[in-house]
Parts: structure tokens; C-alpha cells; sequence
């Protein structure tokens, strides 16, 4: 299982035209964690794209070109890139940039989003919400499989036979799809033979398995070699020395994010009791000791036989030594031991 960091790169909004110091700083404690996460020998940094005042990567290609600079080791994925409002083509000029800086490490999640922020804002109609995804979903994977592009479609003017460059340094980009509760979204990754990242942020985990079942049926059915099958699981992460420590720094930004999310869809204000009882062993919050954090990832292996875990920081107010010593621990400590772990099961 190949171990992760993601991130939304979460700040407090300035409402300022300039000057904002917030940004600013969240943006190098994004480099930081990109370094560290190299350096402690995780695998994978994962950005995410949002359009709202409280969160600041938009454009997670450029920052991850920027951490590309820095590193060596880990792979660069977006989680997600919103394909239903970009140009696809741009799209994959940009991580193509990246995985050139990167010499060969470039990835990108695509997904439809959970915010409709950038629908608007890029002149898109809600109404095409799926139609959208599914269109330049089809032109981004012929761009990665094609140098030369001919496209006819309904959401972006013809393509005549045009080169789309630069090319990057793999021979493919790896895309993979994103989804969090929509079961047409696995099938279509397993018909198409992508890898798979599932996003569990509320619901247990177990709950969750139907989904995988559907898309390696999907993948099976579609005639892909399942040796190639990848899934991978995101989910809420903190780890701290001891388990009452790493619930206590966490709740509060976690729970501020909730309720602030909540308000706009309806939900009710979440609890320290149904905080604690998310953060159980069988739950989606991945918050605790070394070891809690150790049995749980076992245990989501046991359930999905998933290739990739993906820790999704969330920032807010946790002071940022804090959460470079949670990737700290999850490098040295719990990712060895998860490692030998599923080595010796496998043996």
C-alpha cells in the first residue's frame, strides 16, 4: 500500500484585495509539507482545487510544479482537479509541465468536485453537471494517449488535428478517477480501466466496500488486466503522541470545517460525542496514536485490498509544527510498520 498525504491547503479568508499574509504563509507550510512528506519517505502529495475564499489552492498544478523543485521521491497528484470546468487541454499541458519539473512523477485526480463554485465562475451550466465530467473526461484521455488531437464535442470548440504539447516525461500521465458517493462514477472508472480514489468523509469505511465490489466487477467485465487494478481510500487524518492529544488538536478546525460546510447543505452541528464516535476503530477519522492509526489502516486493508491510503490534513487553526510532527510520525513510525505489516501478510 503506497501512503499519502492530501491536502486543501484550508485558510481563513482576508477579503482583502492584497496583502493577504494568510495565503502567503499557508502556501509555504504547502511547501513544507511537501518537503517533509518527501523527506520521512511517504509517497504521494495530493492537492486539492477549490474556487472558495477559504481554501487557498485553486490551481494545484502550479504548487505542486513548486514542490516538484523541491523533491525527489514523492508522486504529485491534484485530489481532484475539477475536469468539468477546465479545459482539458490546458489540464494537460499543465501536469505535463509538472511531470517534466518532476522528472516522470505527475498524476491527476480528476473528479466532478463536491463545491459548484467553479461553474460559474468558468461559464458553465450546472444543468451539464455529469454531461460536462463525462465529455472532457473522453478529450483528456485522448490527449494522454494521442500527440496529435481531433475532437468534436458539445461543451468546447473542435479540435482539427493539433498537436497538444509539451508531452510528459512518462509515457502516460496517470488519471485517476475520484468519487465520493456516486456509484455511475465507479463503473465508469472500471469500465475505462482507471484507477480509483474513493473519499470517505463521513459513513464507516466498511459501508463503503459495495463501491469497490462494483468497480472491479465493472473493470473485470471491461476486459482490463486486474493485476493493474489500483484503489486507492481518502480520508479526514492526525496523528499526535497519544490519542486524547490528537483529538484535541484536531477537533476544533474539523469541526469548524463541518459545521461551516453543514450550514450550507443543511446538516446539523457535529458533537464531540459523534466526533469521538467517528474516530473509533471502525470509523471514517483517521485521528489518534501511532498505533490507532496502525490497526486502522490494517483494518481498511482487510476491507478494500486498496493500493494507495491518502491522509487528508486538515489544517485550520492546528499550529503548523503540529501537523508537520503528524506526517512525521506517519512516515517514521506508522508507515514502516504498515509496510512489514502487509509484507508479511503477503508472504
Amino acid at each position: 500500500m503506497k501512503l499519502g498525504i492530501s491536502s486543501f491547503g484550508e485558510v481563513a479568508p482576508s477579503h482583502l484585495p492584497g496583502l493577504d499574509r494568510a495565503a502567503a504563509r499557508r502556501m509555504q507550510e504547502l511547501l513544507e509539507i511537501g518537503r517533509l512528506t518527501d523527506a520521512v519517505g511517504l509517497d504521494v502529495l495530493a492537492l486539492g482545487e477549490h474556487h472558495r475564499p477559504d481554501y487557498v489552492i485553486s490551481a494545484p498544478e502550479v504548487v505542486l510544479a513548486a514542490v516538484a523543485a523541491q523533491t525527489k521521491n514523492i508522486r504529485l497528484s491534484s485530489a481532484v482537479t475539477v475536469l468539468s470546468s477546465v479545459d482539458p487541454v490546458r489540464t494537460f499541458q499543465n501536469f505535463a509541465t509538472v511531470d517534466l519539473i518532476s522528472e516522470g512523477r505527475a498524476e491527476i485526480l480528476a473528479g466532478r468536485g463536491s463545491f459548484i463554485e467553479s461553474f460559474p465562475l468558468f461559464g458553465q451550466d450546472l444543468k451539464d453537471y455529469d454531461s460536462l465530467f463525462i465529455e472532457k473526461l473522453k478529450l483528456l484521455l485522448e490527449i494522454n494517449k494521442n500527440e496529435v488531437v481531433s475532437w468534436k464535442g458539445k461543451h468546447r470548440p473542435d479540435i482539427n488535428a493539433k498537436g497538444v504539447y509539451p508531452r510528459p516525461l512518462q509515457p502516460a500521465l496517470p488519471v485517476w478517477i475520484g468519487v465520493g458517493g456516486t456509484p455511475a462514477s465507479v463503473v465508469r472508472a472500471g469500465q475505462l480501466g482507471l484507477p480509483l480514489t474513493i473519499a470517505i468523509l463521513g459513513g464507516a469505511p466498511a459501508q463503503y466496500v459495495a463501491f469497490t465490489d462494483l468497480y472491479r466487477q465493472a473493470y473485470r467485465e471491461a476486459g482490463h488486466d486486474e493485476a493493474q487494478q489500483q484503489i486507492a481510500i481518502n480520508c479526514h487524518f492526525h496523528i499526535a503522541e497519544d490519542s486524547q492529544q490528537a483529538s484535541d488538536e484536531f477537533f476544533p478546525p474539523y469541526s469548524a470545517i463541518m459545521n461551516r460546510i453543514g450550514r450550507e447543505r443543511g446538516w446539523s452541528p457535529m458533537s464531540r460525542q459523534q466526533f469521538e464516535y467517528l474516530r473509533g476503530p471502525q470509523g471514517p477519522l483517521f485521528v489518534g496514536s501511532p498505533q490507532e492509526i496502525i490497526d486502522k489502516l490494517l483494518y481498511i486493508s482487510g476491507l478494500f485490498k486498496n493500493t494507495r491510503y491518502l491522509a487528508q490534513l486538515v489544517l485550520g487553526d492546528i499550529a503548523p509544527e503540529k501537523v508537520l510532527r503528524s506526517i512525521e510520525l506517519f512516515g517514521k513510525v506508522v508507515a514502516p510498520a504498515v509496510r512489514e505489516k502487509l509484507r508479511l501478510a503477503a508472504v
